[in-house]
């Protein structure tokens, strides 16, 4: 939900101080008397946080996290005074069963000023459905972390070569390893396990060069850590680094939201609260190191057989993971503190696996094109391609990749967290209960939906009991693309962008909002605490706009420089773009035209990409090779992205031609804003479709 909402509250009276308090990550707001609970003004804003014990203190499922410092996003001043301090009930649940030192119950904390608040995802209601997945691909198994079992010859008094020496000579010569060099950890253990192993000892050896652990007898298994850091949602994925399969996959809500949702909010964070970018790097290593051990739980090992791990992210996650100040990322010339691929101690970035483990950083491109391009980029290979192929990484930020083998062309543009379910009055991230799909009929303009968590649709029988535990709550990204393209087939959405008012007299569902118009999608209960109404509003339409728009303008900027009128295929990336349908995305305008059976959802393919890196060590060094020859373009002081971005405004485009879509879905003809009463050439009429 958008920080825009209007703030509601308990009313104002001359006795009771006022204060703001902001939540996050939903971004309600409201005012509230001092010494109102937490919870209470959660729940009175419609905050999604648990309880089971009715804020007695005893269930502990409320946690909360009070934020402090300056949240110039929010305009609030958040302070350590501005919350009760911790009383004898949180005391005693702490102690009994353990809560960390910077949480509260929010049953038990009481406002005292104006506060910004963040909900962790393990104490929502709706927990967020993390969708970044491992796709199913066939790669080369080459890790850089390799098993070495050897027998090494015993110390002689008349052969006085230490124990290294005569280890590094046995793998010479039963594994044809030369110039091996010993981290010194591991150099410390080394005696022991030649004896404990009685001279049989498993050595991990990392890109054949450095020996980084050694177990006593045979150890068979070495496992690696394939993650891709978002700005929303941190996946990772566990690896048999001797088969190359995916043993677990786990992933968790970006805890760095609470300092800012978008990037640019996140290096003001930095630039006005100093120690704040020390405080994201803990919050993301924290969150890591949480995943680690989600992920190692559900294979069933023990998290220090983690040998190897590869991480993409977009520059500023790239940044704050290796403890870099983002600031000079938030304003032109855009410089990176480094964009080389580097290798690192899992212990230099406080990762809890071994101690001698590797990770591998994937290099970044230019100053808003990340590790998570050069994800993509291995892993969709546009490089190696004889069409003309655009790849799009689909976020609150969109990194866009266009070119074949001849040349490769890559961009950033500013999309905002529309897409994700932000700055729409409806709208929220994918959760239980989220709507995901949409259709609405073009005679009788009533929309049928899908949630998550349901296979049923909305006027299918069962429906209501399937979906009674988790209401219908909202809508998320790929529901606000469906529903806004389904509006605009049906004559309800204007090619300028504005809802049809003249609409509303063939269905209740359009209605006055103040001077503009909303589509009525789900009526809710009636009821201030159960399922919300859900509406779609001018605003939302033109949140949509401005963020498809800024995603087309970068495209066409691209296809510009490339010299080319059109695209031969096209790849959505991302866990946002891999859910949305490809043909909605093209009706709204946020791709150019192609055949549609050329455009795919390429999955979460930054994630891939680390896969990839992960188990085939050859390619870290195809990736960095590739990324020196890619061309970077930056909207930001480009003549004629302001130019693209106007005409992109339009649905599906103000002046671009889409045939390739119109054999596929019968397009309404073009139109404006309705014309007033008795113009017999208003724009309001539109042609009837067909529906399958």
């Amino acid at each position: 939900m958008s920080e825009t909402l209007k703030e509601i509250g308990e009313p104002a009276t001359k006795e009771a101080k006022q204060a703001l308090v902001v939540f996050t990550p939903s971004g309600r707001r409201g005012r509230f008397p001092v010494g109102t609970p937490v919870l209470k003004a959660a729940r009175s804003l419609g905050v999604d946080i648990d309880s089971v014990c009715g804020g007695r203190g005893i269930c502990g499922r409320c946690q909360i996290q009070p934020e402090i410092g300056d949240f110039a996003k929010h305009g609030i001043s958040s302070r350590a005074e501005n919350v009760s301090p911790g009383n004898e009930v949180e005391a005693r649940y702490a102690k009994k069963r353990g809560m960390k030192a910077d949480r509260r119950l929010s049953c038990q904390s009481l406002v005292q000023g104006d506060l910004v608040v963040d909900v962790p995802a393990d104490s929502q209601v709706h927990k967020q459905v993390v969708r970044k997945r491992a796709e199913v691909r066939d790669i080369e198994l080459d890790p850089a972390m390799r098993l070495h079992y050897v027998e090494v010859e015993e110390p002689d008094m008349h052969n006085p070569t230490g124990d290294l020496e005569r280890l590094i000579a046995a793998l010479k010569s039963q594994w044809s390893l030369t110039d091996l060099e010993c981290d010194l950890r591991t150099l410390q253990g080394l005696q022991q396990a030649l004896r404990k192993g009685e001279w049989k000892v498993t050595v991990a050896v990392h890109r054949g060069q450095v020996i980084t652990a050694i177990w006593p007898g045979f150890q068979g298994n070495a496992y690696g850590m394939a993650v891709d850091v978002g700005s929303t949602t941190i996946a990772a994925h566990l690896c048999d680094l001797q088969t190359g399969e995916v043993l677990a996959s786990s992933g968790v809500m970006n805890p760095q939201i609470r300092f800012g949702e978008d990037l640019m909010s996140r290096v003001s964070y930095v630039m006005m609260n100093p120690g704040g970018d020390r405080a994201m790097t803990a919050a993301v290593r924290d969150a890591l190191n949480t995943l680690t051990e989600a992920v190692a739980e559900e294979a069933g090992i023990d998290r220090t057989l983690i040998l190897n791990a590869t991480f993409v992210g977009n520059p500023i996650m790239h940044h704050l993971l290796l403890g870099m100040d983002p600031t000079e990322l938030g304003g032109a010339p855009f410089a990176l503190a480094a964009n080389s691929g580097m290798t690192l101690w899992a212990t230099e970035l406080e990762l809890n696996i071994n101690q001698d483990g590797r990770v591998y950083v994937l290099p970044c491109i230019a100053g808003h094109v990340g590790a998570d391009t050069a994800g993509v980029i291995l892993s969709e290979q546009p490089h190696l391609a004889e069409d003309i192929t655009l790849v799009v990484d689909v976020g609150t930020n969109a990194e866009i990749v266009l070119g074949n083998k001849q040349r490769l062309l890559a961009c950033s543009s500013p999309t905002g967290p529309a897409f994700e379910g932000a700055q729409i009055s409806c709208g929220q991230r994918a959760a239980p209960g989220a709507i995901e799909r949409v259709r609405i009929d073009p005679e009788t303009l009533e929309p049928r939906f899908k949630v998550i968590g349901s296979d049923l649709w909305s006027d299918e029988p069962g429906f209501a009991a399937e979906t009674k535990k988790t209401g219908v709550t909202g809508v998320c990204g790929s529901g606000i693309i469906e529903v806004l393209a389904e509006m605009f087939l049906a004559g309800l959405l204007l090619t300028d962008g504005t809802i049809n008012g003249e609409m509303a007299a063939k269905t209740p569902r359009i209605q006055p909002d103040g001077r503009t118009f909303s589509y009525l999608l789900h009526e809710g209960d009636g009821k201030g605490d159960g399922e919300p109404e859900l509406r779609i509003t001018q605003n939302d339409v033109r949140a949509i706009q401005l963020g498809k728009a800024a995603l087309y303008a970068g495209i066409r900027l691209l296809m510009d420089r490339l010299g080319v009128e059109q695209v031969e295929r096209i790849m959505l990336a991302g866990a946002f773009g891999s859910h949305i349908d490809v043909k909605y995305a093209m009706i709204l305008g946020m791709i150019p035209d192609c055949p549609l059976e050329k455009v795919h959802s390429a999955g979460n393919a930054a994630g891939t990409g680390a896969r990839i890196a992960l188990l085939n060590q050859k390619t870290r060094d195809d990736i960095e090779s590739v990324v020196k020859k890619v061309e970077k373009i930056e909207t930001a002081v480009e003549a004629k992205f302001q130019e693209h971005f106007v005409q992109a405004m339009g649905i599906p485009h103000t002046t671009a031609v889409f045939p390739h879509l119109a054999e596929a879905v019968e397009l309404p003809a073009p139109s404006v804003k309705a014309a007033p009463e008795g113009d017999e050439d208003g724009g309001g009429r539109r042609r009837r479709r067909r529906r399958s």
